[in-house]
């Protein structure tokens, strides 16, 4: 079998690649009291859910029950960092432990990387040794993951390596500013700088933009800016499990939360990274949280998500939004997935998500 041992983007996705033995036993269910279990729920109300273990599924492909069998990443349940220079020392290591394999990940889907600059922003041009014919003048922009706080430099390239080497497209990876030094609304200018300075040699007709966690959020809020400030838009728009509310609202953060394996829980350093990009900021706010924008006259969107996923309502969520403003969205939900645990090459789940989002494209790009 041949797998990559981390996942796309999301903090909690990569953290895991640090984690010891993985769990391989099912423990012992809970005795199950109906008769308990329905008096909690006799009343109108929240609902009150017995001890419950649930067990891997058997239909989702090797790789993935691994990856569903993991502990949770060592450190997720810690609170947050309480000063900027630990937010700051925390984001150089993770840099640094991120970076490390994606030579192997470069080399296994024929992928050069090279740094760039764009109108002042730092970022780095993904291209794949097999560039499909049509996507000859087409252009993809990736804005990475990473709770907005982590995964810069280098280590920003992870999900643009994987788009251009399977789905056979150029693309602009952006390292955009971060906290705590640049909080909002660093990132997203940083973001509209790089497409507007794109758009002046590539027609908007011909490119699309594309993210997972924050950078799906990101790729979300840039459209809906560029939309509202009159600029030109993208052709079309990736969303992976975009953290498009910010704050603790939407279903899946309490009935997903210490299901999912990657994230676990807002109350951490998640609920922290987005107070601290928020910096005061009102965390409703478009911009921040897009899942509050509108959606009127928005690219076609395609949303990826996942069953135990902590973000599949703010994906949902997305979703329902775009499709009520009558706009085309695809959604895709894989069985059994936490966030972003859409893994390496050699995880076939991973190839779909990435195939599903060459098609997309291609069916909506210019040529």
């Amino acid at each position: 079998m041949n797998r990559f041992p981390f996942t796309i983007l999301s903090f909690g996705a990569l953290l895991a690649s640090l984690s010891g033995t993985w769990a391989k036993t099912r423990p012992p269910a809970p005795p199950h009291d109906a008769p308990a279990a329905a008096a909690a729920n006799a009343q109108p109300g929240p609902r009150h859910v017995p001890p419950r273990v649930i067990p891997v599924p058997g239909d989702v492909s090797k790789p993935l029950q691994e990856f569903i069998r993991m502990p949770y990443p060592p450190g997720v349940l810690s609170p947050p960092p309480k000063t900027p220079q630990e937010w700051g020392a925390l984001s150089k290591r993770f840099e640094a432990e991120w970076t490390a394999p994606l030579a192997d990940l470069r080399k296994q889907l024929k992928v050069t990387v090279e740094p760039t600059n764009i109108a002042g922003v730092k970022a780095y041009l993904v291209t794949p040794r097999d560039l499909r014919p049509e996507n000859t003048n087409r252009m993809l922009v990736h804005v990475h993951g990473g709770g907005y706080v982590f995964g810069g430099g280098e280590a920003a390239t992870n999900e643009a390596i994987m788009m251009a080497g399977i789905g056979g497209y150029r693309v602009i990876s952006i390292d955009y500013r971060s906290p705590p030094e640049f909080p909002f609304p660093a990132a997203l200018d940083d973001a509209l700088t790089v497409w507007q300075s794109l758009a002046q040699t590539i027609s908007p007709r011909n490119m699309a933009v594309f993210g997972s966690s924050a950078g799906g959020g990101l790729a979300l809020a840039m459209a809906l800016k560029a939309k509202d400030a009159g600029l030109p838009l993208p052709a079309a728009v990736g969303a992976g499990t975009p953290w498009s509310d910010l704050d603790k609202i939407g279903d899946s953060y309490f009935t997903n939360e210490y299901v999912d394996n990657m994230l676990v829980t807002w109350d951490g350093w998640l609920g922290g990274a987005a107070r601290l990009y928020a910096n005061g900021h009102d965390l409703k706010n478009p911009y921040l949280s897009p899942v509050y924008g509108n959606f009127a006259n928005f690219p076609p969107t395609i949303l990826t998500t996942g069953t135990r996923d902590l973000f599949l309502s703010n994906t949902v969520r997305v979703h329902r939004a775009l499709r009520r403003a009558g706009v085309e969205a695809d959604l895709n939900v894989y069985e059994g997935m936490s966030h972003a645990q859409y893994a390496g090459p050699g995880m076939p789940e991973a190839r779909e998500v990435f195939n599903d989002m060459a098609r997309f494209f291609d069916a909506h790009l210019g040529r």
